[in-house]
């Protein structure tokens, strides 16, 4: 059975000893009034998904069509959406909570998020380019990327060459990355290791795909 994801929030980093003593880095994901807000059905769309929404937020700041959508399937506003396809057993009841629960110690997931920005990045930060040598003639370029292509034939730089430009902000996902703790009293989840994305931005966490 495919089960949903869930949409939580990153707090942050932080650390914690296992019982065998050893120290971990882990990531606290904060997952705020997480609930079904639609559904999609075989019979109505051509397949199976769960749209969850996630942190109420006042009916103002959310489109008058939006409104509707919530009322109707009785549910208050959220502020971030995402639809999680689904099998057609692993459908949720709309208007249903999601908690940390939901995953258990021990579990495998895949968390999604949009990475840190870096900007504007030369060639050696953003692709690991050595740079060219310190000596023998070169100056003023140590930094630089060198030759991006031929001369007369091909006559052009090919697409998709590795150059300087925008580095990060981009759908990043890590898998198969540990669940090492679940508080429910605070709604936290701990995952072993980091996940893409700066404190308090939004990412998904679903059940790796790659580990049963």
């Amino acid at each position: 059975m495919k089960r949903t994801g869930i949409i939580a929030e990153k707090l942050g980093m932080s650390s914690m000893f296992t019982e065998q003593g050893r120290l971990l880095p882990v990531t606290l994901l904060k997952v705020d009034s997480c609930q079904v807000v639609a559904q999609r059905t075989m019979d109505a769309n051509g397949y199976s998904a769960v749209v969850l929404g996630a942190t109420n937020v006042k009916p103002t700041r959310v489109s008058k069509a939006m409104r509707t959508v919530f009322a109707n399937n009785k549910v208050e506003p959220k502020r971030h959406l995402k639809e999680f396809r689904v099998s057609e057993d692993g459908l949720v009841d709309i208007g249903s909570e999601l908690r940390v629960d939901h995953f258990s110690v021990g579990q495998h997931v895949d968390v999604s998020g949009i990475s840190i920005g870096k900007g504007f990045a030369g060639a050696m930060k953003r692709h690991n380019f050595r740079g060219l040598e310190a000596t023998h003639g070169v100056s003023l370029t140590h930094r630089s990327h060198g030759s991006t292509g031929g001369r007369q034939d091909p006559g052009r730089v090919f697409k998709n060459k590795k150059m300087a430009g925008h580095m990060g902000h981009e759908k990043v996902t890590k898998q198969n990355l540990e669940v090492v703790g679940v508080d429910l009293e605070n709604a936290i989840l701990f995952i072993k290791g980091s996940v893409p994305g700066p404190k308090g931005s939004v990412v998904y966490v679903a059940d790796a795909v790659k580990k049963s």
